[in-house]
């Protein structure tokens, strides 16, 4: 893998990362609108982040190259 593709992909699972951080943010938040639409949000990013674990163990990829080793979408998010 070139330097180019592996800086991005590391770069993709932070941003990634980052933002569902956000949408657990907005989720948890009691005063914004619309709890179903944010709850189906981060039930998105929850789906993402485990696609992207899963392809990483199927391309014996190391989950810290993709900045996801320290990152458990179903407990991270949702506790």
């Amino acid at each position: 893998m070139s330097d180019k593709h592996r800086l991005y992909l590391r770069d993709l699972g932070f941003l990634i990362k980052e933002r569902a951080l956000e949408a657990k943010n907005e989720y948890q938040n009691p005063e914004a609108d619309g709890k179903e639409y944010r709850e189906g949000y981060l039930a998105a990013y929850t789906s993402i982040i485990n696609t992207m674990l899963n392809q990483a163990v199927s391309f014996d990829i190391d989950e810290k190259d993709i900045c996801l080793n320290d990152f458990d979408p179903e407990n991270d998010l949702w506790n």
